[in-house]
């Protein structure tokens, strides 16, 4: 083995030789230059203070307001700079969306029935837990109870699609909601849905097609769905009714994870085909799931303590010196044909890309919370 294979590969095993309480000490620490997620994530989140928003930069587009994209990005920046202990980022953030708490910016914040929009809540959530901000609380409340306004015969939003998508979508809006308030309610909103979209989409591998009219295993798709499982259940407690079964829904799928992960630690735009690219969005956001689970032992620290370590060092392999993500898919509807998703332009700095990056960045620094056999 050449010299600098066998540094790269030191990297990624050596920490798991030494033991600790921590399960994911052994494995989430002692980065190799240019891997430390304090510094990518403070490299990204300072990045996206710089930018604007499509409903400033796109006057067809005003209209509809702030989008789940830079929502993604903005709620993964506040937690970074929160487990970071980065008070004068927080600030910043914070201060960037101030203007939609007033008559400046408030119709930007769209209300439409629609899981994409009602999402946005994370933020205004985050930024309640972060400094008491009543107007912002007032503001999630709003998005949040207003996705349950009207519900189907089984008690699921009426807003449900059952495109994988939402399996993020819907859990991040309930969850922040249960984190920011308290009200258990909205625990038993998220875990509703979820149990509906596991019974109704996920295949006997554990993975999930696009859609029920397109048989592909997409990445980034099924990034949505493993980010939403973990969020949810770092707050579900084990006596919930539904934490058995979403805890089996997601094991399941992070055991096809590891099978699909390439040696590299990347995963590819089509996660069953060997010939379609590595994509950095799902990467990134399967390095959040993996590492979430062994943060908190609901995954087996040994197994998957490794894997989700190659994938972190991977990832940060493709942000170059301006903070920004490349090789990420762009924005994608649901194909009928495995060129289709071979032949999706990569982008570079697209937030799908820039989100999963801070969430796995905080997800690394975060103390374990082990609580699971």
């Amino acid at each position: 083995m050449k010299l600098p294979s066998l540094l790269a590969t030191l990297a990624l095993v050596v920490p798991a030789l030494a033991a600790g309480d921590d399960p994911g000490k052994s494995y989430f620490s002692d980065w190799p230059d240019g891997a430390d997620p304090k510094a990518v994530g403070k490299g990204v989140s300072e990045e996206f203070l710089t930018r604007k928003f499509r409903h400033e930069t796109n006057p067809q587009k005003a209209h509809l307001g702030v989008i789940y994209p830079e929502a993604c990005v903005w709620y993964g920046a506040l937690t970074f700079a929160d487990v970071a202990g980065d008070e004068a980022l927080e600030k910043k953030l914070i201060a960037k969306f101030e203007p939609y708490l007033t008559d400046e910016r408030k119709e930007h914040i769209n209300h439409m029935r629609h899981v994409d929009y009602r999402m946005v809540s994370a933020v205004p959530f985050e930024i309640a837990m972060l400094n008491g901000d009543k107007r912002a609380l007032a503001l999630g409340k709003e998005l949040a109870d207003g996705q349950w306004e009207e519900t189907t015969d089984d008690g699921v939003t009426a807003e449900a699609r059952y495109w994988i998508d939402d399996m993020y979508m819907i859990p991040i809006a309930q969850t922040q909601a249960f984190r920011a308030t308290g009200d258990a309610v909205y625990l038993d909103r998220a875990a509703r849905a979820m149990v509906a979209y596991l019974d109704k989409l996920q295949k006997p591998n554990g993975l999930f097609h696009h859609g029920d009219d397109s048989a592909y295993y997409w990445g980034r798709g099924n990034g949505w769905v493993a980010a939403g499982m973990a969020e949810l259940l770092s707050e579900l407690p084990q006596d919930h009714k539904d934490h058995a079964r979403i805890l089996k829904g997601y094991r399941a799928m992070m055991a096809a994870l590891k099978e699909t992960q390439d040696d590299d630690g990347m995963w590819r735009q089509l996660l069953d085909n060997p010939e379609s690219w590595p994509e950095t969005s799902c990467t990134g956001m399967f390095t959040f799931a993996f590492v979430t689970g062994v943060r908190n032992g609901w995954l087996d620290a040994k197994e998957y303590g490794p894997a989700a370590r190659k994938a972190w060092i991977a990832l940060t392999g493709y942000i170059n010196d301006e903070a920004l993500v490349r090789e990420v898919c762009i924005g994608t509807d649901k194909g009928h044909s495995t060129q289709f998703y071979l032949d999706r332009p990569r982008a570079t700095g697209d937030l799908h890309g820039q989100a999963p990056i801070l969430w796995s960045a905080t997800a690394l620094l975060e103390k374990s919370k082990a609580n699971e056999p």
